[in-house]
């Protein structure tokens, strides 16, 4: 059982960066690296604080679905689910979701599926199909679950309905990521329509991610690309509310909906002030990744990181990290790199940055780094991290008080 509780605190101590990552490294420093490490102060600060943004943006309670494939630590989902205001999990692939069902009872898969068998094992297996909701945004959706086992042959599978939630602007055209072609309220209800005619399915849900709200980053360094997204972001946010309600509305004329599906760490306010929404998904500001330092009405804690050992000094005034090219997905670009967290005043080397097995550093620390030393890192993303780990050391009051494994360190790779 794992003694992992998530306690509200006042306290910040990531503001002292000089204290919280000296904090980190000795109570770590008998592990090996590449290692990884969970603040629990800083993890239940930023649980917290996303409910509070949710509060404050809504009088009907909306709970956060969390997002795994932001976590990818099960001991943490969990242990984040236990909070009042958290429930249930949005997955991103089917045989996850039935690995997670297993002790979760309500998962949503938040990508369509290909695999076969994994739906083989969601239409006979009564506690697992009552659990997990897959999510579809066509016909030809449907048609492959049923070519996988036929309707009479397998207990309805619950279904949700993924509402595109990108703005197409008449200056600057589509903006937000190419998800579900289902735009429209008209298309929504159409496809619903399909659901509902066709056997062995149950339509229960809709969903819509606002990547252009939730995923943009608006207090980039350029301040005139600042400006232009924020505006872009209250355009967006006024047209998608108007759109989601009419479809959700539409929706609801032929079919009893369970939830709706909105959001994502840095849309959280403008989520929940949508009146259609009854449930938000969010997970990456809960590790606090150094792509949230760059939003304007937030400022997640860094709550995981990674520390990585030098291992040569090839001048004097350079140190040599073993590993470090842990890139971020996106657009290939500076700010899928690593974040060089402590000791302050570190950089990479233009011809080289991160790289596979060796990350070559200049700067002043770097002087003073000797073979053995470790530098902290804050990885882009927030559980992309997991990836590359098979466990993280959660550390509270200066010591180590329980090591976590990764789906990795569960010997469980989804993507």
């Amino acid at each position: 059982m794992s003694v992992v509780q998530l306690v509200r605190s006042t306290e910040k101590p990531w503001i002292d960066a000089a204290s919280y990552w000296t904090s980190l490294g000795a109570a770590t420093t008998d592990l090996e690296t590449p290692l990884g490490a969970i603040s629990l102060p800083a993890l239940a600060h930023n649980a917290f604080e996303m409910l509070d943004r949710v509060a404050a943006h809504t009088s009907v309670p909306k709970p956060i679905r969390v997002a795994s494939k932001s976590v990818r630590v099960r001991g943490v989902l969990e242990a984040v689910l236990a909070v009042p205001g958290y429930s249930g999990v949005l997955a991103y692939t089917l045989p996850e979701a039935l690995w997670l069902a297993k002790t979760i009872p309500d998962v949503v898969v938040g990508y369509p599926t290909a695999d076969r068998a994994a739906l083989v094992t969601l239409g006979t297996d009564a506690k697992l199909n009552s659990r997990v909701t897959i999510m579809i945004d066509s016909a030809a959706q449907l048609d492959l679950v049923d070519a996988a086992i036929a309707p009479g042959k397998r207990t309805p599978i619950r279904v949700a309905i993924e509402l595109d939630s990108s703005w197409d602007s008449a200056l600057i055209g589509h903006t937000g990521v190419f998800r579900s072609p289902v735009h429209t309220p008209e298309a929504a209800r159409a496809l619903a329509e399909t659901v509902l005619s066709r056997p062995g399915f149950t339509l229960v849900g809709m969903m819509g991610y606002e990547a252009q709200i939730a995923g943009l980053a608006n207090k980039p360094a350029s301040k005139i690309r600042g400006v232009v997204v924020r505006q872009i972001q209250r355009r967006s946010v006024a047209e998608l509310a108007d759109r989601r309600g009419k479809a959700v509305a539409a929706v609801r004329q032929i079919a009893d909906l369970e939830f709706v599906n909105g959001g994502g760490t840095g849309s959280l306010e403008s989520t929940a002030a949508d009146e259609s929404v009854t449930e938000i998904a969010a997970g990456s500001g809960l590790f606090g990744p150094h792509l949230f330092d760059q939003y304007t009405h937030f400022s997640p804690a860094p709550a995981a990181a990674f520390a990585l050992s030098v291992v040569r000094k090839p001048t004097p005034a350079m140190a040599t990290l073993l590993g470090g090219g842990w890139i971020a997905s996106g657009p290939p670009s500076a700010d899928r790199l690593p974040q060089l967290a402590w000791p302050q005043g570190l950089r990479m080397m233009p011809n080289e940055m991160a790289g596979e097995v060796q990350t070559p550093l200049r700067g002043g620390a770097a002087a003073k780094l000797q073979v053995g030393d470790r530098v902290w890192l804050r990885h882009t993303k927030a559980g992309e991290l997991s990836e590359h780990l098979d466990q993280f050391a959660i550390v509270d009051g200066g010591k180590i008080i329980e090591t976590m494994p990764t789906y990795r360190g569960e010997g469980q790779v989804f993507l």
